[in-house]
């Protein structure tokens, strides 16, 4: 069934039709197209534009489609253009001239525009609680790990010692920021284009603040041409993903160092690991790497949406087409990283003997030897030189700092004495850092505190 044949003397040619159609991806959102023309039915028939005999025969002849589609009964044909055409299609052939008034006041394109919003709105969501499951499991390692010492990198270079729940904290604060830019974008988008028509509204006595209201929006949108020629929420809905991606990207590179036999910091589990074809000994973090891998994929239909909207003039224009495909696709994807990713860590392991002896075989803290000296009247820039030379010296013998003897601390500087041992102790270096926002146990007790209090307002 086609929606515009009146004005053709022609039939469309069928390769015409393959370009043109998109019900092969566009019914993704058959329930969200057969849910606003619910809506829309009643506000026809509220406003006497429609009887409300009419009313009950669609919105019956719709809930048996509904129901047919999820049952596997009705399937999808291809001599539809569109998941809207085939609903009304089946609509008419199950009641008949009562079908043939549903789309009254309404055009395509603020029908796909409601439909693509009212997907995005609950993939959205769907997104959103994923992200709070994986926060809860980041709380859980911090809770578990605020004495569990590792070195801090810059450059890649061990840098400072931190805990486990420092470092992963960081991660807790960027997924958290994802959050909130979930509900953001859930603010901005929340209203209803349903009643904008092809582009200029329409001439029947619509109330569109009801169709909104039925629909659960704030309101209905205030620019017909805006509503139905723009898709900037899809594009902030692909730019949040893309920054989630990017965030699951970086911490599944990490957990892929921390795998491999130089650093033996974590232990994946069996169940997200695989093997080789050839080698028996590997065993590989396969979904760290198509995590790290699919962020790309994410970040393409980012750039492909747009580039799809940059040159269209106002305002609706069949190139918007191109919204679907590459959004479902991404949504899939980050749903798919975010369900897998969360799994994985839950049931990682984490090697504390390792990562601590590693913190101390990094030199992790030199800065705080320095900040013993400058403590003991060395002025810092000399204190650095001093440092600097305790490590050749370490490096020489193949040893730490805290394996150095107070004599040969002392043949580099007097000012050493037997309490240089406590003060570059991994215990010391962390417990001194008690700014708010520092790995030190109190500071974090307070920020995993003010954690759970801002994961449970998500909620």
């Amino acid at each position: 069934m086609k929606l515009w044949g009146g004005r053709f003397t022609k039939k469309e040619n069928q390769l015409v039709h393959n370009f043109n159609e998109s019900l092969s991806f566009d019914q993704k959102f058959y329930h969200q197209d057969i849910q606003g023309s619910m809506a829309h039915v009643k506000m026809l028939a509220k406003q006497g534009i429609v009887s409300r005999e009419d009313e009950k025969a669609i919105l019956d002849g719709l809930q048996g489609i509904l129901e047919d589609i999820e049952a596997g009964k009705l399937e999808f044909t291809k001599e539809h253009e569109d998941i809207h055409s085939f609903v009304e299609a089946n609509l008419i052939e199950r009641i008949g001239d009562a079908g043939k008034r549903l789309h009254t006041g309404r055009s395509r394109n603020d029908q796909v525009a409601l439909d693509m919003k009212l997907y995005c709105r609950d993939e959205l969501k769907e997104i959103d609680g994923l992200v709070k499951d994986l926060l809860a499991e980041l709380l859980k390692i911090m809770e578990e790990n605020t004495e569990t010492y590792m070195p801090g990198f810059t450059h890649l270079q061990k840098a400072q010692p931190v805990t486990l729940a420092h470092h992963v904290g960081a991660y807790f604060e960027m997924f958290y920021r994802d959050c909130t830019r979930l509900h953001d974008i859930y603010e901005r988008m929340n209203y209803c284009p349903l009643g904008a028509g092809a582009l200029a509204g329409t001439t029947y006595p619509l109330d569109r603040e009801y169709t909104a209201e039925l629909l659960g929006f704030y309101g209905p949108t205030l620019n017909s041409m805006d509503s139905v020629s723009d898709r900037d929420y899809v594009i902030e809905l692909l730019s949040a993903l893309s920054i989630i991606a990017m965030h699951l990207s970086r911490f599944s590179e990490e957990i892929i160092i921390w795998n491999t036999n130089e650093y033996r910091f974590v232990e994946i589990d069996d169940a997200y690991s695989t093997g080789s074809s050839i080698m028996p000994q590997k065993k590989n973090p396969d979904i760290a790497e198509l995590v790290r891998g699919k962020s790309g994929r994410v970040y393409g239909a980012l750039v492909s949406m747009l580039t799809t909207m940059k040159g269209i003039p106002l305002a609706y224009n069949k190139d918007m087409q191109e919204d679907k495909e590459l959004t479902f696709d991404a949504i899939d994807t980050v749903k798919g990283c975010l369900a897998l990713f969360t799994g994985m860590i839950s049931t990682m392991t984490f090697n504390k003997d390792i990562m601590e002896a590693s913190a101390k075989n990094g030199f992790t803290n030199a800065t705080d030897a320095a900040d013993y000296l400058v403590n003991h009247g060395v002025p810092f820039r000399d204190a650095h030189g001093i440092v600097g030379q305790l490590v050749l010296f370490c490096i020489d013998k193949n040893i730490a700092l805290d394996d150095m003897t107070l004599d040969e601390f002392k043949a580099i500087s007097p000012v050493f004495e037997e309490d240089i041992y406590q003060a570059i102790s991994l215990k010391t270096c962390v417990e001194k850092r008690m700014t708010i926002g520092a790995p030190g146990p109190e500071a974090m007790k307070k920020v995993i505190e003010s954690c759970k209090k801002r994961l449970e307002e998500l909620k």
